[in-house]
């Protein structure tokens, strides 16, 4: 019996880099097999390749022992090629309900047998595989209004409502909870009982172990191994994926915690934030710990003037500031690299240049506001050098870098700014373990530096393994401070579910 889908020498190239070097990759109907690499290794590039959205590669594609063509997004849904992409703004359009984002296929392919949509029908078929998928999201809700998790559901429905043989999932688990994740991982197994073969991109590891029972590993755009995912470890994938030995994940650098920096008294934020005091020390760096949808996300953006009915106090150096919108906030001396980073925190369509100095442009302005570029091209160059940031040139526009580096780019900008706090919510997802060290090491040397650091995450190994004090968020409010060496991740999750000591 011949392999369901082969990917044999695939290579592509793009302006200063080969992101594809005769990369191959094979998997059959049934199958949960996981493509995993370091960022930038070509993972993504290689799954857009067989999803038709990029055209300019050699090499060949068979689909049951046929050679097949596929240059374009409509030759791959012929085939039954599916695909959830990570970034979900950029693949839904909010001014739509959920209804019409799931059926927009559907939509699509039947423009030209009727000059009438059946809206009663697309809300009723969508309703189905939200009912099916145990989403509990009206079909008739705008995106715009959804969660980040709900936004990624979404998009999974769409893909399941047409047929499709071969599903793609780059970092579907990303945004979602625990219970959110079991609940795409059954969906998953729904699917191999039908015998989809999905391909499942992800940066948590141990998850691979859980859902997938094959595993490729991709370097620098080319193939370097298959298992069985029972026959290697994770330390073996890891060093697959490098090249070398991963070392201590979290680094140990010596600092010194000094006096308080930031005050947080009653903060407030309709009923998303719920009176929640914290404050943070220089040199300190503090965890807001907690679930997908605790409210940690919907905290950070109070702080940084990014949410619209704010109450409460803040306290920078003693004296009380109210940013109303995050420019205030950026001058008063706060930085903050957001989670969903290509709808906030970079620019996708400009280039590194622009997005390095974006926050912090009158340090590269001479006379009559004309820009300084030979001060932002050697800015620039130094903090690729530093983050370790995989680029062509600085010319290169950021949608053309993966997920980790324009990550880089994005706590890099604020870097330029020298702030004095410093706001990470969920820095390292969708980061693979090398560059998650090189983040880790990054924040650490700002609290050396004397800068308080807030690092929000759902990652509760990372709160242990980084922080020195974590406020545990919960519906919203702070249910628990705690010293980090003091707990276990088990005590993080305790508290993080809503337990409370007796």
């Amino acid at each position: 019996m011949s392999i369901a889908l082969q990917m044999k020498d695939i290579t592509i190239d793009f302006p200063g880099v080969r992101a594809l070097d005769q990369a191959t990759f094979q998997i059959d109907s049934g199958d949960v097999h996981a493509l995993i690499g370091a960022n930038g290794a070509g993972k993504s590039t290689l799954m857009k390749v067989l999803s038709g959205a990029y055209t300019h590669y050699s090499g060949t594609i068979v689909i049951d022992g046929k050679q097949v063509e596929i240059r374009s997004p409509k030759d791959a849904k012929a085939h039954g090629i599916q695909i959830v992409y990570q970034e979900v703004d950029t693949a839904l359009i909010p001014y739509l309900t959920v209804g019409e984002n799931i059926m927009l296929n559907h939509l699509v392919s039947d423009m030209g047998k009727s000059q009438w949509v059946n809206y009663q029908k697309i809300h009723q078929e969508a309703s189905r595989v939200l009912e099916d998928l145990r989403i509990n999201v009206s079909s008739k809700q705008l995106v715009s209004s959804l969660t980040l998790a709900e936004k990624q559901m979404v998009l999974i429905a769409r893909a399941i409502s047409s047929k499709c043989r071969f599903l793609i999932l780059d970092e579907p688990t990303a945004p979602l909870s625990t219970a959110e994740t079991d609940q795409l991982f059954r969906i998953v197994r729904k699917l191999q009982e039908e015998h989809v073969a999905v391909i499942f991109i992800s940066h948590r590891l141990q998850e691979l172990f859980e859902i997938c029972n094959y595993i490729t590993v991709m370097r620098n755009g080319r193939f370097i191994s298959e298992d069985t995912i029972q026959s290697v470890t994770v330390n073996e994938i890891v060093e697959k994926m490098l090249g070398k030995k991963m070392d201590e994940q979290f680094p140990v650098i010596e600092k010194t915690t000094g006096e308080s920096i930031l005050e947080v008294n009653r903060l407030r934020d309709a009923d998303k934030v719920n009176d929640v005091s914290f404050h943070v020390r220089s040199g300190e760096v503090i965890g807001l710990a907690g679930l997908v949808g605790a409210g940690k996300t919907e905290i950070c953006k109070a702080l940084f003037g990014a949410s619209e009915k704010v109450e409460g106090s803040i306290t920078l150096h003693g004296k009380r500031i109210k940013p109303k919108i995050p420019a205030h906030a950026a001058k008063a001396g706060l930085a903050f690299v957001p989670e969903e980073r290509r709808k906030e925190g970079i620019l996708v369509e400009e280039d590194v240049v622009t997005n390095m100095t974006s926050a912090n442009l009158k340090d590269f302005t001479r006379f009559f506001s004309f820009l300084n570029f030979s001060k932002e091209r050697k800015v620039t160059s130094q903090m690729v050098e530093r983050l370790g940031v995989k680029t062509p040139t600085i010319e290169t526009k950021l949608q053309n870098l993966s997920g980790g580096n324009q990550q880089k780019v994005a706590i890099g900008k604020w870097l330029v700014t020298d702030a004095d706090v410093y706001i990470f919510d969920e820095p390292t997802k969708g980061v693979d373990v090398g560059s998650k060290k090189d983040i880790f090491t990054l924040i650490l040397e700002l609290a050396k530096r004397g800068k308080a650091i807030i690092y929000a995450s759902s990652e509760l190994a990372e709160i242990k393994g980084i922080t020195d004090r974590a406020y545990i968020i919960f519906d919203g409010k702070v249910v628990k401070e705690v010293n980090t060496k003091d707990v276990t991740e088990e005590d993080l999750l305790f508290y993080s579910t809503g337990g409370r000591d007796e």
